[in-house]
């Protein structure tokens, strides 16, 4: 029997990778804030990636069953939109403390169990389109580019020890973080002061690009893909927009103008 942990398995990508490991022949240890439903195969652990004493608690009781992890998967996330200027202290630090720090915590207590030789760890960074910072959605997009580098670099320490480690990059996804999006757009056009006029035609286009989400099966499958290769490619990606992707090769004055024409 080969062992999995995956962090945020109680839901959206995490859960169904959980599901699809388990049903595959692993035994998953499924690690969120809420509890995992029940499976022959699956360990739920109710963990708070951001409590590095609740990370280091289920690190004890996966070492009880097991001294070999063939994969640590790094799912745990959330969402947030807001403006930057307007973006309390308190939800600024609060978002990097899960997206970036949470990882952080796992792979650093769980790396002793990595099985040497043969172990993998994946980290997820969830964006519609890799290196575009989008209006609104910046802070959720800094916090992911941080755990993409974060990524990057421990995928070159950890290949000095044989390690490898995979980043994820899969865009608009049908998962319980993009209904989210929906209210915390919603919940910015209530509070915000300065974009009353700007925020509903903002997601009107954000709407258009989620409007190609596919489901987390999707994603799924290619954690088991990466999992049965002895030399998996260190970046996956999937479903990342193609629209979107174009604006990185347009100057940033000239994105800007166009933001402005369009949200104005």
């Amino acid at each position: 029997m080969e062992y999995v942990l995956i962090t945020g398995g109680a839901s959206g990508m995490g859960r169904a990778t959980a599901l699809k490991l388990a049903e595959s022949g692993y035994h998953v240890f499924s690690c969120d804030i809420k509890e995992s439903e029940p499976h022959q195969n699956i360990t739920p652990l109710i963990v708070d990636v951001t409590d590095m004493q609740s990370v280091q608690n289920a690190f004890e009781v996966v070492k009880e069953k097991t001294d070999k992890l063939s994969a640590v998967i790094n799912f745990a996330g959330i969402i947030m939109m807001n403006s930057l200027i307007e973006i309390s202290e308190e939800e600024f630090v609060k978002i990097f403390n899960v997206n970036l720090f949470g990882a952080y915590r796992i792979n650093k207590t769980f790396f002793p169990l990595v099985e040497k030789g043969k172990g993998k760890i994946i980290i997820t960074t969830s964006e519609l389109v890799e290196n575009k910072i989008l209006p609104f959605n910046a802070i959720y997009s800094i916090s992911k580019k941080a755990l993409d580098a974060y990524a990057q670099g421990l995928t070159m320490e950890l290949g000095l020890l044989g390690i490898p480690v995979i980043t994820l990059r899969p865009g608009a996804v049908e998962t319980p973080i993009l209904k989210d999006s929906n209210k915390e757009m919603e919940d910015l056009n209530n509070n915000t002061q300065l974009y009353k006029n700007t925020i509903t035609k903002f997601k009107s286009i954000v709407d258009k690009e989620q409007g190609g989400s596919i489901s987390p099966d999707k994603i799924a499958k290619i954690v088991l893909k990466i999992l049965g290769k002895k030399k998996p490619k260190l970046v996956y990606k999937k479903n990342i927009s193609k629209k979107l992707k174009l604006l990185n090769f347009v100057p940033a004055k000239l994105q800007l103008k166009i933001f402005r024409m369009i949200l104005k």
